[in-house]
């Protein structure tokens, strides 16, 4: 049931960026969307749990910060919140992904498979918004606020409550989900 309600959402964004279209996207900005992305990420992160051997990350993994300082936070521009948005998911899904090709449980590496997706379904639906993906730059990362995990069950948890913060944050906040709202 959970992949077809992945492969419903997966459907539902694809029709809405579908290739020959004249007019640009439509904005998603139903965070119902992103509860169902922090669901399946809890769902991760309960099965990484109980695996022991199997789940063990041989170098820590780079993340980044969840914490946020909501005066910092408002006094940076949309440009600026999305940057550090698409920076904090290319992170998490580049240590997801090393995971990934550490585990070799077909039950635990479903998980991890589908919380890769939905961070490229929540790329879409950022694009949706008109916030541009995050591009790291050829000398080196331009990241400032991260740190390292050591855990398979730290990392869902930092991709969990990064989801449920700035992610969050930026979406309920997008000046094109605004429009309309009095």
């Amino acid at each position: 049931t959970k992949i077809k309600r992945l492969f419903a959402l997966l459907l539902i964004v694809l029709e809405w960026s579908r290739p020959g279209l004249p007019s640009p996207l439509r904005p998603i900005c139903d965070l119902r969307v992103l509860d169902h992305f922090i669901k399946e990420a809890r769902d991760a992160e309960a099965a990484v749990r109980v695996c022991k051997e199997e789940c063990a990350i041989a170098v820590s993994l780079l993340v980044p910060l969840t914490r946020v300082d909501f005066g910092v936070w408002e006094k940076k521009n949309m440009e600026e919140q999305a940057l550090e948005v698409q920076t904090g998911l290319w992170l998490l899904s580049k240590a997801i992904s090393s995971l990934r090709a550490s585990v070799s449980n077909s039950a635990l590496a479903s998980h991890i498979d589908i919380s890769v997706q939905n961070i490229a379904s929540i790329g879409q639906v950022l694009r949706s918004l008109s916030i541009q993906d995050y591009v790291p730059i050829a000398g080196g990362l331009d990241i400032q606020e991260t740190w390292r995990v050591s855990s398979a069950s730290e990392l869902f948890q930092v991709h969990i409550n990064f989801l449920r913060g700035k992610v969050r944050l930026l979406l309920a906040n997008a000046p094109v989900c605004q429009q309309g709202i009095s």
